[in-house]
């Protein structure tokens, strides 16, 4: 085959053509020497949350919770895809669970077509009771909801066969699913090669190694979504056909060929949800909530409740706008736009999520160091900060403009790939002002100097 009618899959740089870095990922320290590291931190942090200090500013498992591995998660899944899945302390227990106790049942098919819409109301609910009973600010609470997730995890590795938490109920790995796709690395398979494949061993397993714990076929996958990098395949492959290559970010969500309405969802609620952590912590919140009570007779949590159902269902609704006026001219159906163009907004989530945990990373960091120490009875106080508040702002600035313009570049690539380039910018327009709304909004809530949480 000449160069030029090559796939593109074959094209694409190939990092595991570097030698050393391909046995790693085909030996058995990965991503076993990983996961052991985070299983360690992990036990520390159980312990501290639920038998450590009670205050949050004391207690080691809050820091590295909320204030170290919270914020750098999204970073992480911007470099790398869906790598801390691969190496989650929850999945290392849904292994070893299932290994001792699993009965491998299938996954219910109620799971499978619903799992992402309890994922969806999950995650909206944790957001909520974080702000009614103060999971972040309270180590207590924050041990509760890591000992729940590990029972749920728990539950269905007994139950059901390979990863059935981490595909169909774990709110950070549909979390980490659409952050992914806006990634700069992608694991895919060569589809030339593999049509010649007979065994299927990437899915089904084999001597090597178990198949892919995500029910993912890497010939079949357009898309990061679930695959977490666990390397499983890259081992068992007999025919070399795995690539781990650089892509350009974003580029995923105007070459994908399947929407689903249920992943836009979840993006476009996580725009009222970044926007609702940011309110929250300006000065502006308190007088709110002040004024609710003694104008209105509202306690604090129905005030928040009102403000935070309005940011849940105010992006959607313009959104669903966005698509009426844009069927005009796509001729598509409302629910089927809303579900391709749901994804553009991925990139602005993204950064201002990144955006609004980079001050508690740069404002809080210290505290990391202080609580660490006091494992060992050393206490330490000073500045938590490791730069100034204007320097923060200026960078979460830069984060939220370079989020808005990529979600409005790839609106415009989405509608481009799909209708051509001469309506490419009539279908676009009613998403690119809703985008660009969405931009200023965050742009403004990162003018206002954040509370701290420790």
């Amino acid at each position: 085959m000449s160069q030029l009618s090559k796939p593109k899959s074959s094209q694409k740089r190939n990092f595991l053509k570097f030698k050393p870095l391909k046995w790693f990922l085909q030996s058995s320290l990965y991503p076993s020497i990983f996961q052991w590291a985070a299983v360690l931190v992990f036990a520390v942090i159980m312990v501290q949350t639920l038998a450590g200090p009670t205050s949050a500013h004391d207690n080691f498992g809050t820091a590295a919770t909320w204030v170290l591995w919270w914020p750098l998660l999204p970073l992480f899944f911007f470099l790398f895809g869906r790598f801390w899945c691969a190496v989650c302390p929850f999945a290392w227990v849904s292994d070893l669970t299932q290994k001792v106790f699993g009965a491998n049942r299938k996954v219910p098919n109620f799971l499978r077509k619903y799992g992402l819409w309890i994922i969806d109301i999950t995650f909206i609910f944790i957001t909520w009771a974080d702000h009614i009973w103060g999971v972040v600010e309270s180590p207590r609470g924050s041990g509760t909801l890591l000992l729940l997730i590990l029972g749920g995890v728990m539950v269905t590795a007994m139950f059901f066969e390979r990863r059935t938490w981490c595909r169909y109920l774990c709110f950070l790995g549909s979390l980490s699913g659409n952050y992914s796709r806006a990634g700069m690395l992608e694991l895919r398979a060569d589809r030339e090669i593999c049509k010649t494949c007979t065994t299927r061993d990437c899915y089904k397993g084999n001597k090597k190694t178990a198949g892919c714990p995500m029910f993912e076929f890497p010939m079949a996958m357009e898309n990061n979504a679930n695959c977490n990098l666990c390397g499983n395949c890259i081992k068992s492959c007999p025919h070399d056909s795995i690539r781990l290559s650089p892509r350009k970010p974003t580029s995923e969500f105007w070459s994908m060929t399947r929407a689903h309405f249920e992943e836009s969802f979840l993006a476009i609620v996580i725009v009222g949800i970044v926007f609702v952590q940011n309110i929250t912590m300006l000065d502006f919140y308190q007088s709110y909530l002040k004024w609710a009570g003694l104008t209105l007779g509202l306690s604090k949590d129905v005030a928040f409740t009102i403000i935070f159902i309005i940011a849940m269902t105010t992006p959607v609704l313009l959104l669903y706008a966005a698509s009426a006026v844009s069927k005009r001219y796509s001729g598509e159906t409302i629910r089927n736009a809303f579900a391709r163009f749901g994804y553009a907004v991925i990139p602005l989530d993204l950064a201002s999520h990144m955006a609004h945990n980079l001050f508690h990373l740069l404002a809080e960091g210290k505290s990391i160091y202080y609580t660490f120490m006091g494992l060992f009875g050393v206490h330490i106080e000073g500045p938590t900060d490791f730069v100034s508040d204007p320097t923060i702002q200026i960078m979460q600035y830069v984060l939220v403009i370079a989020g808005t313009l990529g979600s409005l570049y790839t609106a415009y690539r989405i509608a481009k790939k799909n209708y051509g380039t001469k309506k490419a910018l009539s279908v676009a327009m009613p998403y690119l002002v809703v985008i660009s709304i969405f931009g200023v909004l965050n742009f403004l809530t990162f003018v206002v100097r954040m509370s701290m949480r420790m």
